[in-house]
C-alpha cells in the first residue's frame, strides 16, 4: 500500500464524526509537520469534515497567521469543523471528480472507526477509478473503541473529566447523605469511560460505588440489589452507568431514544435508571449527565494527550512522505516498566467499523466494577486524580 515517493501535489485535511479535546493538536502536527517537509504544493481543510469536501469549501493551513495554530492547537472541539456524512457511491464519485479538478493527492481523514470505513471506501473508489490518491487516517475519538491502537487521543482527557466529575460529585454525596446519584458517562456501546471513573477513588468507600459497563447488559433486579447493598452500609451510592447501557432484552430500560449514526442512544438513560431505583428501593436517587461538556474539556487539556494527538497529525505527514496509503497511524505502547508510545501503521481493512469493546478480563465478574488491572492501563494517561482535603474522624474531649 505505497504511492510515489516526493513532493505531491494538494493535501486536503477533513475531520469526521463527533469532536473530541485535542483533535485540534492532531490538525496542528499535520500542518507543522507538511511545511517542516515540504511536502505538499498546498494543504487545505475541509471545513466541516465531508460536507465542505463535496461544497468545495476549503481553507488554506499553510496560511494560517503565526500564532495562531498554537492556539488553535490547545482549543476544544474542532477548529475546522466536522461532520457525520457517509459517502454513498454517488458522493465517492462526486468526491473524487473534485480531487481531480483540485489535484488533490493525500487525503487525510481524522475520526474513529466509522470514518475510517470511510477512508477504506475513498481509497478502494480512487483504485478502482485508476487515479492516484494517498489515504491516510489519523485516529480520534473519546469513545477510545478503535482497534489496533493502544488508545486513541481524546480519550485520556474526557476520561480524566469523567474520573474528576465523580469524585466531585462523590464529595457532595458524602456530604449530604441519604441518597443515591447516577452519573450518566459517554461511550455508547463501550465501557471505556466509564471504566475509568474508578480513578475518583481514593478510599474504600469512595465513589463510585457501582460501576456498569455496557458490554454486558444489566438486569434492574441487580441493579437494585447492587445499590441497596451500598446504601444500607453508607446511607448514600454512585453509580457510575454509560449512556449505552442495556438491559437483558437490549432494551433502555424504557429510556427514550433518538436515532444516530450509530444507532439509536438513550436521551435520559440515567434519570430513568435513577427513577426505577427511586421506585424499587423507596430512596432518593437522581442524575447527573455532563454529557458533551465531558469531550469539550473544561480546563487544560491532558498533556500528554495534545502531545500524542500532535504526534498522530505528525506521522500521518511522514507516513504521507514515505509513499504509504490506505493506512491509520497507530499508537503503539511500549513494553516494560514505564509509560512510552510510539507512532505506528495499521491497514484500514483493520479499523474501518470495528468496535474494540471493553475487555472481559478487566470486568468484575459480578458485573458491577472494573478489576484493578485496569488501573495499569489508564492511570499513565490520564495522570493520578488528586484528592479533596478531609477532616480528621477524632472526637474532642468534652468536659
Amino acid at each position: 500500500m505505497t504511492a510515489g515517493r516526493g513532493r505531491r501535489g494538494v493535501a486536503l485535511l477533513a475531520h469526521g464524526g463527533g469532536p473530541t479535546p485535542v483533535i485540534n493538536a492532531s490538525l496542528a502536527g499535520v500542518v507543522e509537520e507538511a511545511l517542516h517537509r515540504g511536502a505538499f504544493s498546498q494543504l487545505w481543510g475541509a471545513v466541516n469534515g465531508l460536507d465542505g469536501l463535496l461544497q468545495r469549501n476549503f481553507i488554506d493551513l499553510f496560511a494560517q497567521p503565526a500564532g495562531t495554530l498554537d492556539r488553535v492547537a490547545v482549543a476544544p472541539a474542532s477548529a475546522l469543523g466536522t461532520s457525520r456524512r457517509y459517502l454513498d457511491g454517488a458522493a465517492l464519485e462526486q468526491a473524487l471528480a473534485i480531487f481531480r479538478a483540485c489535484d488533490i493527492r493525500t487525503f487525510f481523514y481524522t475520526g474513529g472507526n466509522g470514518s475510517m470505513g470511510t477512508a477504506l471506501e475513498m481509497a478502494h473508489a480512487a483504485r478502482t477509478s485508476g487515479y492516484d490518491l494517498q489515504v491516510i487516517g489519523i485516529p480520534k475519538t473519546i469513545d477510545n473503541d478503535l482497534a489496533e491502537t493502544d488508545h486513541t487521543p481524546g480519550y485520556a482527557t474526557t476520561a480524566r473529566f469523567f474520573a474528576c466529575a465523580v469524585r466531585d460529585i462523590g464529595a457532595d454525596n458524602r456530604s449530604l447523605q441519604g441518597q443515591v446519584e447516577f452519573v450518566e458517562v459517554l461511550g455508547r456501546n463501550a465501557g471505556w469511560l466509564t471504566a475509568a471513573t474508578c480513578l475518583a477513588r481514593q478510599e474504600p468507600d469512595d465513589a463510585p460505588h457501582v460501576i456498569y459497563l455496557p458490554e454486558s447488559p444489566l438486569r434492574l433486579e441487580q441493579l437494585a440489589d447492587d445499590v441497596d447493598r451500598v446504601f444500607r452500609r453508607l446511607n448514600r451510592c454512585v453509580v457510575a452507568v454509560c449512556e449505552g447501557q442495556l438491559d437483558e432484552r437490549g432494551q433502555p430500560f424504557g429510556a427514550d431514544a433518538r436515532p444516530g449514526s450509530r444507532g439509536s442512544l438513550a436521551m435520559n438513560l440515567g434519570h430513568r435508571l435513577a427513577m426505577l431505583v427511586s421506585e424499587r428501593l423507596g430512596i432518593r436517587a437522581r442524575s447527573e449527565k455532563p454529557g458533551l461538556l465531558g469531550r469539550s474539556a473544561p480546563g487544560e487539556p491532558s498533556s500528554l494527550d495534545l502531545r500524542e494527538s500532535r504526534l498522530c497529525g505528525q506521522a500521518a505527514v511522514r507516513a504521507a512522505c514515505d509513499g504509504a496509503s490506505g493506512v491509520m497511524i497507530t499508537l503503539v505502547r511500549a513494553k516494560g516498566p514505564g509509560y512510552a508510545v510510539s507512532a505506528g501503521l495499521t491497514p484500514l481493512e483493520t479499523v474501518a467499523f470495528a468496535e474494540r469493546l471493553f475487555p472481559a478480563e478487566w470486568r468484575s465478574p459480578e458485573g458491577n466494577d472494573v478489576l484493578p488491572s485496569f488501573r495499569d492501563y489508564v492511570l499513565p494517561l490520564t495522570g493520578a486524580i488528586a484528592p479533596w482535603g478531609r477532616l480528621t474522624p477524632q472526637s474532642p474531649r468534652i468536659p
